[in-house]
């Protein structure tokens, strides 16, 4: 299809809702804001991927969605649908005794929600389905968790892909067995029992993350694999300097060398310490990585659902706030200014236009270099 025609279908097409108002701006899904035409086609044409993007925060909005399958209607799947995100990778932190049925628990119901609504969702779990999710016209979902606490033994890994796990963050804030977290007061790397995890999970074409690691674990990591290692959702602490969740240029750089890919956030405290904390600061995240190890190892990894944090209830927001040390710097607000988190994909390739970037370099950074990355994972 050449542009004229592309924009043309686009312009008229109920699945992305847009109506043309002028001199090539588009006003997507009946409401503000407009989009340039470029915007919307390279959305449209690109396999997006968002590597931590759950499909609610909100506990409560989680329980009865995934314990009442039918309770999410037509109207729910919409905003998906809708979002220009093709890809939804909706890993959650289990930890602690109950990791392993707390895990258990959430692929499960999981699981049962794609069942029950496979007409308008997709599990991605192989090379094949995340190549073809696109043409689908389904939303895909991609099973991961932000901790490995429910791996109590190596054999542990083969059960838990069984179930269609495809990710695993080796450790959440915290110590385990298997290593160390970004808030934790001393880290002292991988344990021996990490090192056997990170081998199986090459070795059955699981993807190691290490987002939430402490400096050693996710350097020991970077070592160890044997495949690419992903930070599905991280910032540059070049950036943001006393931010532990934020990674370092030694670690970045390590990412790259084994041939990963680092997410951005969408986080305010993650993105910046000062205020005001807008697009324009996330921004600089994306810029920074692209020019110290290649634009090849950057993506998206928005950690945010379609509403964003400040949209969650009062007592949700501070039951959120309560699991996490003073060190997360949580501010008033959470979400960064200016951003539409409902339709952030044209939010962003919006900004990656105005930060002169190719429509080639857009693709790549929309899901392109995930979807590269990944696939390289999953083949065993």
């Amino acid at each position: 299809m050449n542009r004229r025609s592309f924009l043309k279908s686009a312009a008229s097409s109920a699945a992305i809702g847009a109506a043309m108002i002028n001199r090539g701006r588009y006003l997507l899904f009946g409401g503000g804001p407009e989009y340039s035409a470029r915007a919307v086609e390279l959305v449209q044409r690109s396999t997006v991927i968002d590597m931590l993007a759950p499909l609610w925060i909100s506990p409560g909005k989680t329980r009865v969605m995934l314990g009442n399958a039918e309770s999410f209607k037509a109207e729910d799947y919409a905003p998906y649908k809708n979002s220009g995100i093709n890809v939804f990778h909706i890993a959650i932190g289990t930890g602690g005794a109950d990791a392993y049925l707390e895990t258990l628990q959430f692929l499960s119901g999981y699981n049962s929600f794609l069942a029950r609504h496979d007409a308008w969702f997709e599990r991605v779990e192989t090379p094949a389905r995340l190549d073809g999710i696109k043409a689908s016209g389904k939303v895909g979902i991609l099973l991961g968790i932000q901790n490995s606490e429910h791996f109590r033994k190596a054999d542990d890994v083969d059960y838990f892909y069984g179930l269609g796990q495809r990710v695993s963050q080796l450790t959440y804030n915290a110590r385990t067995l298997i290593g160390n977290g970004s808030t934790e007061r001393r880290d002292e790397g991988l344990s021996d029992f990490g090192v056997s995890i990170v081998e199986r999970m090459n070795k059955v074409g699981m993807a190691v993350d290490v987002s939430h690691c402490g400096d050693k674990t996710t350097l020991d990591a970077f070592d160890v694999s044997k495949k690419p290692v992903l930070i599905t959702h991280s910032n540059c602490r070049a950036l943001n300097p006393n931010h532990p969740r934020c990674k370092t240029d030694e670690a970045i750089k390590a990412m790259a060398a084994k041939g990963g890919v680092m997410g951005i956030t969408e986080v305010r405290m993650f993105v910046g310490a000062k205020e005001p904390t807008g697009v324009d600061a996330m921004m600089d995240h994306y810029d920074y990585v692209a020019k110290l190890v290649g634009l090849e190892h950057v993506g998206v990894g928005s950690d945010i659902d379609l509403l964003g944090y400040d949209a969650l209830s009062p007592e949700e927001d501070k039951q959120l706030r309560s699991g996490y040390k003073s060190s997360y710097g949580f501010r008033e607000k959470n979400d960064i200014d200016g951003y539409n988190f409902a339709k952030r994909p044209f939010d962003l390739a919006e900004a990656l236009i105005r930060r002169k970037y190719s429509d080639a370099n857009i693709e790549a950074i929309l899901g392109g270099n995930f979807r590269r990355v990944l696939k390289e994972i999953w083949t065993v």
